[in-house]
């Protein structure tokens, strides 16, 4: 098909079946390298004077939205719309779309594999060997069966994490603004009753002004001394200085983040080599398989809005 719109990527990649509904529609993609900024995405937008954006690394601000006369939608590839300003591009008549339900069952397996390796002290263990030692009397592995979980948010990561955590014989908890009850799980009346009875915490809620920080020092200091926090939702829900402080002092015992507030990370962030916190690079949800679905969600509402065709009411984000 002759081509007829330029799609800005801000990445290096994207699946080839979602390359494939693009170029079908006459998309020509135009590819970013990792993390660009807001004002490298808005440049590349105003140069190839896009028509999409399929954003994965990079945010789309005013900047961009003035950078094109011809944009009329912005995909997400993945769930989470932080980093685009949704509230005006919707004012502009931007379509945005997001991939609901796309890395689910990948971010619910990358929280199990992490409070696993919390529980069972994989890291500190680790170090130890490599550094020539054997066990220590003060270490304490945590058995799984009896283990507390509070889940904060109840969506389709969390409900898989519940499931998954069941079979462990975990006892889960939730508690969410819009969760009032559950045949899966015990809903707790509020935030504050989750974390004092929560051996272990995991986030799973969108990130807004009203969850910025909601994970910050008087949060962890209402949760049982020693217990977890792990976040693969993002950054900016967990006060990373209140985290290190309670870390240090010991009222958390341990953390697990695929996500930081600013990303990447600085070199010298202290939680990048403190001994009780496990990091990975935001990749929970970047598998071979979310990686498909999440392109060809994205790739499909693109095709849909510049051809013509509607989109999917639950793909579509209001700011």
């Amino acid at each position: 098909m002759t081509q007829r719109f330029d799609v800005v990527m801000t990445s290096a990649f994207l699946a080839e079946p979602a390359v494939a509904i693009l170029e079908a529609a006459g998309c020509r993609i135009h590819y970013m390298r990792p993390y660009p900024s807001a004002a490298d995405v808005a440049a590349r937008t105003a140069e190839v004077q896009a028509h999409a954006i399929l954003t994965r690394q990079g945010p789309v601000t005013v900047l961009s939205l003035d950078a094109s006369p011809n944009l009329r939608v912005i995909a997400r590839h993945g769930v989470g719309v932080d980093d685009v300003d949704v509230a005006e591009a919707n004012r502009r008549g931007i379509l945005v779309t997001r991939a609901p339900g796309s890395n689910a069952l990948a971010v619910a397996e990358h929280t199990m594999a992490m409070l696993l390796a919390l529980a069972k002290e994989l890291r500190p263990l680790g170090h130890a060997i490599a550094q020539g030692g054997w066990r220590d009397p003060s270490g304490r592995v945590r058995d799984l069966a009896g283990l507390r979980l509070g889940l904060i948010g109840y969506g389709d990561i969390a409900q898989k994490v519940a499931a998954m955590a069941r079979a462990f014989d975990i006892k889960v908890s939730a508690w969410s603004p819009r969760l009032t009850a559950s045949d899966a799980v015990t809903v707790m009346p509020s935030l504050a009753a989750l974390l004092a009875e929560s051996d272990a915490v995991s986030v799973h809620c969108p990130y807004t002004q009203q969850t910025h920080h909601l994970i910050d020092a008087a949060a962890m200091a209402q949760m049982p001394k020693g217990s977890f926090v792990i976040n693969t939702a993002r950054g900016g829900i967990v006060d990373e200085a209140a985290l290190h402080a309670a870390l240090d002092s010991g009222q958390i015992g341990g953390a697990a983040l695929d996500v930081f507030e600013g990303e990447p990370p600085v070199a010298d962030h202290p939680l990048r080599t403190h001994p009780r916190v496990i990091c990975t690079p935001h990749v929970s949800g970047v598998t071979a398989a979310s990686m498909v679905n999440m392109g060809v969600m994205a790739a499909e509402c693109i095709a849909w809005a510049l051809t013509g065709q509607s989109v999917p009411d639950a793909r579509i984000v209001r700011g």
